[in-house]
């Protein structure tokens, strides 16, 4: 394939992926004044609907403009040779690889994200303000914006750094050495996330001795599951939406709950979100997401390495010299397609874990405070309870509300 065809193959991907984005947008749009169903027709009374219907156009009205800033902003760069721009710039100073490849991609991750930190902020400090989800300060949002910046320099470039090391010693062998790297790292990251990352951004304490401290422990000893590490994120720091998760093994398992969630849900409640929690772990979900991911990593680390030497895909972004990293940039939007099919895939399994976690969490304590539970969180967050179903099957990883009921009523 000649180097100007493979640009506009590149240009027509990205239109593509961005008018498919665009309709199923307005597909989900149409239904955001529809009659709420019977089942969850307790869920908000008339006023507190068209405030959600309200919280719903202004956020589709907002990710309209962002996303056609998003695809004008890209395709001005590729259609004024911003990437041999860059490049250039970045050999001005260097000649070594991976200083060029880190000099690059730094250029770029920080040039879309000053770009890109309007939107953010008005997002923020406008329409989160606005409908009153918003708690974090301007100071907190600066911080998180510097040490965002700072871990992806770290962390994102060493990463780099090393995966272009292993192609200069090892060729086209480079992705079993980045494979094996991706993997050690994505464990670690899995184990120690909450005790590394996430005090970075926010506060967590040990759940205090109570009545829900007992209730979660009578629980979790009566379906054998060893507990020892509870914890409550101050989320309340950022916004007043609510949320649970589970991380790490073994030892290192740990639930963490948001404050916010221990403010708005009843001891019952929050025990029957725990369960489910608890019912993704007993179920495996979390080591068959890791492996899936791992070897779908590996999969396209071995496409990369097949199509990575070939000059083509630097010329086609305007780059005479061959490298690695404007490679890696026509790659990975030649690869966008894969990646939406693979996508979709995870999104299916986690909706149908996202059932058997329901479930469990109904047979081993009880499914009407889930329901309850599920109900409150949904009308706090102001959600969309009349998703199209196109939308749901592209871009949900958790089934619709009025799924979730309907499963836990049977």
């Amino acid at each position: 394939m000649q180097p100007t065809t493979l640009f506009y193959v590149l240009i027509s991907i990205i239109i593509i992926s961005f008018i498919i984005d665009k309709i199923l947008d307005a597909l989900n749009a149409k239904h955001f004044d529809d009659k709420i169903p019977e089942k969850l027709a307790d869920v908000y009374d008339d006023e507190e609907y068209k405030k959600s219907q309200a919280y719903k156009k202004e956020n589709e009205k907002f990710s309209n403009l962002t996303s056609s800033f998003s695809i004008i902003l890209t395709l001005v760069f590729f259609f004024a040779d911003g990437f041999k721009l860059v490049d250039d710039f970045a050999r001005s100073y260097t000649n070594h690889p991976i200083l060029v490849a880190l000099i690059f991609f730094g250029i770029i991750m920080l040039g879309s994200d000053i770009l890109t930190t309007p939107f953010s902020y008005y997002k923020t400090f406008v329409i989160e303000e606005k409908f009153g989800f918003n708690k974090s300060t301007k100071k907190t949002f600066w911080l998180d914006k510097i040490k965002g910046w700072l871990m992806s320099s770290i962390i994102g470039g060493g990463i780099l750094a090393l995966i272009i090391w292993f192609y200069q010693f090892a060729g086209e062998n480079f992705w079993i050495y980045a494979w094996i790297l991706v993997a050690v790292f994505s464990l670690f990251m899995n184990m120690f996330y909450a005790k590394l990352i996430v005090p970075l951004f926010n506060k967590q304490t040990p759940l205090e001795d109570g009545e829900l401290k007992s209730a979660i422990e009578k629980y979790a000893e009566k379906v054998g599951f060893t507990l020892n590490n509870i914890f409550v994120i101050d989320g309340s720091k950022r916004s007043t939406k609510a949320n649970a998760y589970f991380s790490g093994f073994g030892a290192q398992k740990r639930i963490t709950l948001f404050d916010t969630l221990i403010n708005d849900l009843e001891t019952d409640e929050i025990v029957a979100v725990l369960a489910h929690e608890v019912g993704h772990y007993k179920k495996k979900h979390i080591i068959f997401n890791l492996v899936t991911s791992i070897l779908l990593t590996g999969f396209t680390l071995f496409i990369l390495s097949v199509f990575i030497n070939s000059s083509v895909l630097s010329e086609a972004l305007g780059v005479s010299i061959p490298s690695f990293h404007i490679g890696l940039i026509a790659f990975g939007i030649l690869y966008s397609p894969i990646s939406e099919i693979t996508g979709l895939f995870m999104n299916y399994m986690s909706r149908k874990f996202e059932y058997q976690a329901d479930n469990y969490a109904k047979e081993t304590f009880a499914g009407l405070p889930l329901i309850t539970s599920l109900k409150k969180l949904s009308k706090n967050s102001l959600s969309n309870l009349t998703p199209h179903p196109a939308y749901v099957f592209m871009h949900y990883s958790h089934p619709t509300l009025l799924q979730r009921i309907i499963n836990l009523e049977k």
